[in-house]
């Protein structure tokens, strides 16, 4: 068998080489292939075959091997058949001869290229073209290729496959699946004017669009400066007409006709392809099809961004959830969020978002929704919970009527205040009762012994557990109205900021509790006195940790270092911690004093709002504390999942919704995307504080301009201020050498006595903060952890400040103002 029709069944790897099999499978499913014929091994074995040997023995000598080719004749058999199947064709039919091997296109390999073909081939020629394809199984780049391989080479053939050539208007080249992002419900189509050789061969940018569910939804294109184009003799390179360089190739039409064929051609095969086209008086030709190699694994996109142009803020709660959130996390946290915070169940206004797996508020909700109920002037408050917003950056406002905002608004504000009532009712008995009820939980977990089963607990305790748990801090949260915000400002007013962050401080010290914030120092202090057992002290704080909400990372009570680990950084700071608390009692005594004497009979009043102020505060960390606590009992449940089911941490890349689904016998899907798509977005640095309209965080991360402070999609530019200032924490002047830390895991390179600089700060950095002489962070507000602990501490802090990471450097020497909210970079 010299020759073969090109849609014979016989047409297989070892008969047609890869390219030859492929075109003859899309031949016999009907696809617009080419009309044409094979070559097969067999003629090229036989014509070989005297000089094989030679052929072997001369493989670091190419140059010798394209001789022997050359003074060797096509035997006369061979000869006879393919011109006899060329003149088939029709008369003089220019013709595609493209060489075809028995190890191209293999599943784990891609051999496209290594060989040789020839383009608009005539007559007797088509022999020599033949000819030399044979000879170009032996360059010394295909040689190459073969070793880097491990392919033998006594074992290699070579088929050609002899196509009439499409005198193509058009052509390029489609995956079936793109290559870029790995998704596989997106088919990206190439194409240049003339025919497909300068996009393969990359000498042209083609136009490119992208089709998903018969629509396209990308289009880009290019200005194509050259296509290959018929000769006589052959093909040639030249410049396109400057009148067609910047028009589009394909109409939409014509791509989502190519799409439906890449998307046949992919069911054909089951696995995503790379097909080269060509398009003449607009009907579309396959020339070739080979499954694509190196396919970049599928990744979703989580991006809530894309909702609309607003501006999102990862300002306070953003600070307590600093991770890229598996979606277990996400699907958990979205419980939280509408347990904890009713406000964002507004129908249609999403007011929390996933940003690249990062947790994000809606701050265009929050200001539209305020100056709706006529409460603009009142936005300062906005600031004292999320964070300062640059001068100068215009809030882009939600696109809904002030009467349809006060319409959806009122209500849900006097269910919210109902609930909130209920909530503070039931809350002394919930927090007295938290710790142990979780303890019996995760021991339920523990020993429940089949998926239904524990799906049946999510349902029957733990959801409901849950729920109590956010209802609660929402109670905490909002219990006397205002008294957080405006309290401060009060005082502030009347004694100005030293004395007034003086006079907030101390609520751990009017014995009705312990600050939560401040719990895991406290704790390890009376650890190391003797005072408390360790299993104690585990039991009590061993759900708090820097990845707290992040359901896929260990408790630190799981880590049998851990309370070591703790004590040893507490040693040399222990003495230090009472030491602060002690000079900020004396600091808040004296202060109180003053406020006496400037004020007299005012005391008594201003004592009581302070003292409302503290429990407010506390009851909110206490709070929040119980909630972290459910979340090791979620932790719990979705391990005990993954191994009643089998599927282990994969449960982790899977909503709760789903899981359940696993728990009563479903299998899980998408895990591998999902798990991609978070590795891709933890790979990333910690995006921008604040965002505005649409953002990518790849194209983000990948910018050498890119700033960590803001993003805005307008265009619009906020300039980076020369000076660094924040909001002020306690006050103080203090001098020192900056740190500047990434993450909690870094903490033991703050020394005693210097100044903490960082993004956010959260519970698990609170054991670093009595080395620290003063901190510094990019996120926060006079709510945020920063604030509150460092206050208590008497440690001055300037936070929120937008850009202190992008400004200082490790090892500089600072001079931060805890008072002004200023911190000046000084000279070496």
């Amino acid at each position: 068998m010299r020759i073969l029709p090109l849609d014979d069944a016989a047409a297989t790897l070892e008969v047609a080489g890869g390219k030859g099999a492929s075109l003859a499978r899309l031949a016999r499913a009907g696809l617009p292939v080419p009309a044409g014929f094979h070559v097969t091994t067999e003629a090229y074995r036989e014509f070989v075959a005297p000089f094989q040997d030679r052929i072997l023995a001369s493989l670091d000598r190419p140059d010798a091997i394209a001789g022997l080719f050359a003074e060797h004749e096509m035997p006369d058999a061979t000869a006879k058949a393919v011109l006899q199947a060329y003149t088939a064709l029709g008369d003089d039919v220019p013709v595609a001869v493209r060489s075809s091997a028995t190890a191209e296109d293999l599943p784990d390999m891609s051999f496209a290229g290594q060989q040789d073909t020839y383009l608009n081939v005539r007559g007797d020629t088509v022999l020599d073209a033949v000819r030399r394809c044979w000879a170009s199984l032996w360059t010394e780049r295909a040689i190459a290729y073969r070793t880097r391989n491990d392919v033998p080479h006594d074992e290699v053939a070579l088929a050609v496959v002899v196509q009439e050539l499409v005198a193509a208007d058009a052509a390029g080249v489609m995956f079936t699946a793109n290559p870029v992002n790995g998704v596989r419900d997106e088919i990206v189509v190439n194409a240049a004017w003339g025919l497909g050789e300068a996009v393969v061969g990359g000498q042209v940018t083609p136009d490119t669009l992208v089709v998903k569910g018969g629509v396209v939804t990308e289009e880009r294109v290019a200005d194509k400066t050259v296509m290959t184009v018929r000769t006589e003799s052959g093909t040639r390179e030249e410049p396109v007409p400057e009148e067609r360089r910047r028009l589009p190739v394909l109409d939409r039409p014509q791509a989502i006709r190519l799409a439906g064929l890449g998307a046949a051609i992919e069911r054909l095969y089951g696995t995503p392809m790379d097909v080269e086209w060509a398009m003449r008086d607009g009907e579309p030709f396959i020339l070739q099809a080979r499954p694509v190699t190196g396919l970049q694994q599928e990744v979703e996109e989580w991006n809530d961004s894309r909702k609309g142009d607003y501006l999102w803020t990862a300002g306070n709660l953003g600070e307590a959830i600093p991770d890229v959130m598996t979606p277990a996390t996400w699907s958990f946290v979205r419980i939280f969020i509408h347990e904890a915070m009713s406000a964002s169940t507004l129908p249609g206004l999403d007011l929390v978002g996933n940003i690249g797996g990062r947790f994000y508020m809606n701050l265009s909700i929050t200001v539209s929704v305020a100056k709706a109920l006529g409460m603009g002037s009142r936005l300062s408050a906005v600031e004292q919970v999320f964070g300062k917003v640059p001068p100068g950056l215009d809030v882009p406002p939600v696109k809904t009527s002030r009467w349809k905002i006060v319409k959806l608004t009122l209500p849900m504000a006097f269910r919210i205040r109902k609930r909130v009532k209920d909530s503070l009712a039931t809350m002394p008995t919930f927090l007295a009762t938290a710790r142990q009820r979780n303890e019996e939980l995760r021991a339920t977990i523990a020993a429940t012994g089949s998926g239904v089963e524990l799906a049946d607990l999510w349902e029957r305790e733990l959801l409901p557990y849950m729920v109590t748990a956010c209802r609660a801090l929402e109670a905490a949260g909002r219990q006397g109205g205002a008294t957080l915000v405006w309290t401060r400002d009060k005082l502030r007013r009347m004694m100005g900021e030293v004395d007034a962050e003086a006079m907030l401080t101390g609520v751990n010290a009017d014995g009705s509790g312990e600050l939560a914030s401040l719990g895991p120092i406290m704790g390890l202090d009376r650890l190391a006195r003797g005072e408390i057992t360790r299993e104690e002290f585990a039991l009590a704080y061993g759900h708090r940790g820097p990845h707290e909400f992040e359901v896929s990372h260990p408790r630190p009570a799981e880590d049998p270092a851990w309370i070591d680990a703790q004590l040893a950084e507490m040693t040399d700071a222990q003495a230090d911690t009472g030491a602060l608390l002690a000079k900020q009692a004396a600091a808040r005594d004296a202060a109180w004093a003053r406020f006496a004497r400037r004020y007299p009979g005012k005391e008594n009043a201003m004592r009581a709002r302070v003292a409302r102020w503290n429990a407010v505060v506390r009851d909110r960390e206490t709070t929040r504390s119980e909630v972290i606590r459910a979340f090791w009992a979620l932790r719990a449940f979705v391990l005990k999942a993954g191994e009643l089911t089998g599927h282990g941490d994969d449960l982790f890349f899977l909503p709760i919704e789903e899981i359940l689904f696993v728990l009563r016998g479903a299998e899980p899907t998408r895990v591998a995307v999902r798990r991609a798509t978070y590795e891709r977005y933890a790979a990333l640095p910690p995006y921008p504080t604040l965002i505005v309209g649409f953002f990518d965080p790849v194209r983000w991360a990948a910018s050498p301009d890119r700033r960590a402070d803001l993003y805005d999609a307008r265009g619009t530019t906020v300039d980076v201020a020369d000076a660094i200032t924040g909001f002020p924490g306690a006050s103080g002047i203090v001098e020192g050498v900056a740190r500047v830390i990434a993450g909690p895991e870094e903490g033991e390179r703050l020394k005693q006595g210097e100044i903490l600089v960082t993004t956010l700060t959260n519970i698990g950095w609170t054991p670093m903060f009595p080395r620290a002489a003063a901190v510094v962070t990019d996120m926060g507000a006079p709510l945020s952890h920063a604030s509150i602990v460092a206050r208590e501490l008497g440690i001055p802090a300037v936070v929120g400040t937008g850009n202190a990471t992008m400004r200082i450097k490790d090892g500089d020497r600072l001079r931060v103002d805890g008072e002004r909210g200023t911190v000046e970079v000084l000279p070496s």
